[in-house]
């Protein structure tokens, strides 16, 4: 399977060095953080952008092999504000999807656009923030109880980049010291659970170097198929949120039978691979909190709250194994006047909009805003694409009436 997979990537190597450059810009510099410490993976890249041409640049395009961009969940470029941070801010640029011509078709690009052209032997740096699901691939697919999992992560040594490049680094952070095996390139270095490739010089447009790192990870792989989350607005001053959750673990398939005595006996051996705990981070001034399967209430959690934050942390009536499933609910209820406001005659519902419990992918995301009886002039604003219906008095997130 390892020989299979190298030989994928050679074959991409050799389909996009044919392909010619982008305009005259040139990137003196590329430092590249890939943190692998969770099953979602996220990519921060600092790149500094200089226009050797004469004429004035007013986009930069990034490019992604398909089987990149078809998990790519988050991309976000800024300016870069020091230490490699992307702020989602009024300064992020706008991102979008482009087909530049004659280029490979294994690729996708996106257009970063500049709010100001780039003149003759001008320069910015730009933070380029991409997050990924479902990239880590489990190897073996299938343990035993007692085992441990391992995963598979494959990317570029090299930035993969329209433009040439003069200098670029690679960092990747992992969540163990405990690496089974990775790609040894020129300047490859090691430290604990952080593996240094670089620095590289002078490459070529979509210049390609595959690396495969195999390594340990035992983070828990929840996966939320589908989530419902139901914001019902009540005249009384309260907002009442349902979560309906259908979870599995994504991980690697669990195998032969299950033993609870030799889990109890010892959890982090005989069932290191599984997790047992997730942590919701409510709002604070949170109440009636609840906790619920079709059985009924689970007792199985904690809530802390505080002033500023409210953490809910919640275990499943078993431990969850690769493989495994389970369904529940959880619900809150919040002071009305934390999310809504009147301006002009109008009445504005300020609420987040995705998932509360940390490092959970979601695959099928569904949010159903109940307002009041009445309610009549309504209009929703989304700061990205989404699919929205109205029906009856139930209307998306971001609602005004």
């Amino acid at each position: 399977m390892k020989t299979g997979m190298r030989l994928d990537l050679f074959l991409f190597t050799i389909s996009i060095l044919w392909a010619p450059a982008l305009s005259d810009l040139v990137l003196s510099k590329v430092e590249r953080r890939i943190d692998l410490t969770s099953q979602i993976v996220r990519i921060t890249s600092t790149i500094k952008v200089e226009n050797t041409g004469s004429d004035v640049v007013s986009e930069v395009l990034l490019a992604f092999p398909d089987n990149q961009a078809n998990h790519l969940a988050y991309l976000a470029a800024a300016l870069n504000e020091g230490k490699g941070k992307v702020k989602a801010s009024a300064s992020s640029f706008q991102v979008e999807v482009v087909h530049p011509k004659d280029m490979p078709s294994s690729l996708t690009f996106y257009s970063v656009s500049l709010p100001k052209g780039l003149g003759k032997g001008e320069s910015l740096t730009l933070d380029i923030f991409a997050v990924y699901t479902h990239t880590l691939q489990p190897f073996p697919e299938k343990i035993a109880q007692s085992e441990i999992q391992l995963v598979l992560f494959q990317e570029s040594a090299h930035f993969l980049s329209p433009y040439a490049v003069k200098v670029q680094s690679l960092s990747i952070k992992l969540p163990d010291a405990r690496i089974e095996s990775y790609t040894r390139t020129e300047n490859t270095k090691i430290h604990g659970s952080e593996i240094k490739y670089g620095p590289y010089e002078n490459l070529a447009p979509l210049s390609y170097s595959p690396i495969v790192v195999h390594f340990e990870s035992n983070q828990p792989f929840a996966v939320a198929q589908e989530l419902v989350r139901e914001i019902e607005i009540s005249h009384w001053g309260n907002v009442q949120v349902t979560e309906h959750y259908n979870l599995v673990h994504d991980g690697a398939q669990s195998k032969g039978e299950f033993s609870r005595l030799d889990y109890q006996a010892r959890p982090y051996a005989r069932g290191a691979s599984a997790f047992r705990r997730l942590v919701a981070k409510l709002p604070p001034r949170v109440h009636s909190v609840y906790y619920r399967d079709e059985i009924g209430n689970i007792s199985t959690s904690n809530l802390w709250g505080g002033s500023k934050k409210t953490e809910l942390e919640i275990e499943p009536r078993y431990p969850m194994f690769g493989g495994w499933r389970t369904a529940f609910t959880i619900g809150y209820s919040l002071p009305l006047r934390d999310f809504l406001f009147v301006l002009d005659g109008k009445r504005f519902l300020n609420f987040s909009f995705g998932c509360p419990i940390n490092e959970v992918v979601i695959d099928t995301l569904i949010v159903r805003v109940v307002l009041p009886e009445g309610s009549r002039d309504i209009s929703a604003a989304l700061p990205f694409p989404a699919e929205t219906m109205a029906r009856d008095k139930v209307f998306p997130l971001g609602c005004c009436w």
